[in-house]
């Protein structure tokens, strides 16, 4: 139990699956190799002028399952399927240990490959666009409670913050959370049409970025109780201390200029997590690459941070595997479970840095954290902002099984 009486949350399961390949230490690994490069997304008709994503490497997205309650399914349900393996493995829960354990994804854009292949087959019947935390509760045996979450840009921000929840209260002891997302020409049209498509690469917080660019793939983490994994002799990496989300109710896509909501999101997950904005040690920006969010969120880290906003590391991850839309929260929160396990912050893609951004972006090594505590940010359209923190293990979150480091 945490000071205020309630069930602490670890994270003891890593899965992953992105342009930087297949595992957690290929993440990491690909991080520390200053990520990936984007490339030509394999459509037909794709009339637009940018038509690139950060993908994963086709020969690496698995052929099964290819349908569901009889739907075809498209590559994100595939992606997420083995992402979940990895974890639940990684975490020591076998097939047999999982009926318990509930499912809580985001996934905004959901089943769109498979929709883009039957409309290319002129097959125009419809079917349901998020099936894929349906189709992971099966693969893995779960009989538990089984949720898609699709608050835009930041849905597995709002997932992990449900799946912490859950755990809090008592309602589960381990839950299954991340996000997927597959390759979409209708997303890539829509930044296309919006003027927010970057064609050369992601660029956050380069004085040139032009927009975002997408990038596909998977990231699933197991979160447990403290306690629980403790008497089952589980290691873990981190906890997952604090989380808050706000809403800007200001427009559609575009942020609150103020930002009023994202500054309150991250005062409210730290207050969560027991803790002050003096002992966040790095940040993980939503840092997209469009011109108004980078710049609206780098003045909401110096209302936060004061004085030591530059003197404190950001690590741009969406410029290292791209905009993962619905799943970027689940890969904010592996990124920054992996930064406390390791204890340094991978250094960033090098860019020509907008002086309107006033943060600090280390691109020349990686920085030391000493006592991490990251701060993860996700925002999307309609104003959804979450924040949430990752700590290294301490008191009775750490005793017992211990940590990777």
């Amino acid at each position: 139990m945490s000071a205020s009486g309630r069930r602490r949350v670890v994270i003891t399961g890593l899965g992953a699956i992105s342009c930087l390949g297949g595992g957690a230490a290929a993440h990491w690994d690909g991080l520390l190799a200053g990520g990936g490069e984007p490339a030509e997304v394999p459509l037909p008709d794709l009339n637009m002028p940018t038509t690139r994503m950060y993908l994963v490497d086709r020969a690496g997205v698995p052929s099964e399952p290819s349908s569901h309650a009889g739907v075809e399914l498209g590559s994100s349900s595939r992606l997420a399927v083995a992402a979940a393996g990895q974890a639940l493995a990684d975490a020591g829960l076998g097939h047999g240990s999982c009926a318990a354990v509930p499912v809580v994804l985001g996934v905004e854009l959901g089943n769109a490959d498979a929709q883009e292949i039957q409309r290319s087959a002129g097959r125009t019947a419809w079917t349901t666009l998020t099936p894929t935390a349906a189709v992971v509760g099966a693969a893995i045996g779960s009989r538990a409670e089984v949720t898609s979450v699709g608050n835009a840009c930041s849905a597995s921000g709002f997932a992990l913050t449900i799946a912490l929840d859950m755990i809090r209260a008592g309602e589960a002891p381990a839950v299954l959370v991340g996000g997927a997302e597959g390759v979409t020409r209708a997303g890539i049209g829509a930044f296309n049409r919006l003027g927010a498509a970057d064609p050369v690469r992601c660029r956050p917080f380069d004085r040139d970025r032009a927009g975002t660019m997408f990038g596909d793939g998977s990231a699933m983490l197991v979160l447990e109780a403290a306690d629980h994994a403790r008497r089952r002799g589980a290691r873990a990496y981190a906890e997952l201390a604090g989380a808050a989300w706000s809403c800007d109710a200001h427009h559609p896509t575009a942020p609150d200029p103020s930002g009023d909501q994202i500054v309150r999101a991250m005062t409210e997950a730290l207050a969560d997590a027991g803790l002050s904005a003096s002992d966040v040690r790095c940040v993980i920006p939503h840092g997209t690459g469009t011109p108004l969010n980078d710049v609206v969120e780098s003045r909401a880290l110096h209302r936060m941070f004061g004085a030591r906003t530059r003197g404190l590391p950001l690590f741009s991850l969406k410029a290292m595997i791209g905009h993962t839309t619905g799943a970027a929260g689940a890969f904010g929160c592996l990124t920054a479970t992996l930064m406390v396990h390791h204890g340094r912050t991978p250094a960033n893609v090098p860019i020509d840095q907008d002086p309107e951004c006033d943060v600090w972006l280390p691109q020349d090594r990686p920085v030391p954290l000493d006592a991490p505590a990251v701060l993860v940010n996700t925002y999307a359209f309609g104003g959804n902002n979450t924040s949430f923190v990752v700590k290294p293990l301490t008191g009775d979150a750490g005793g017992g099984h211990g940590g990777h480091r």
